[in-house]
């Protein structure tokens, strides 16, 4: 058992700050890849996802909390992307 999950096995309740913080991070680095890969600057995208810069910094800084669904769902929709659900096991 490495100490990472020794942590989490000891504390418990950090698991779950963890990981909505780990989700927040991806988010965040996805949108900053895309962006470069795809030469976009935050006002363009911003623009062509009908959306102020503010939503796109947000996103970018893993603000994403304050951003709503369907907001979110524009801006992939911009970069090429889209949500797709996944039914997973229930949660202990």
């Amino acid at each position: 058992m490495t100490t990472f999950e020794k942590f989490f096995e000891e504390h418990p309740e950090q698991k779950d700050i963890y990981d909505k913080e780990y989700s927040d991070f991806l988010l965040s680095e996805f949108m900053l890849e895309q962006m470069e890969a795809q030469h976009i600057s935050v006002r363009e995208l911003a623009r062509r996802a009908d959306v102020s810069p503010t939503v796109i910094q947000k996103l970018r800084s893993k603000d994403s909390q304050k951003v709503n669904l369907s907001t979110f769902i524009s801006v992939l929709k911009t970069l090429g992307y889209q949500i797709k659900l996944e039914k997973v096991s229930a949660l202990n």
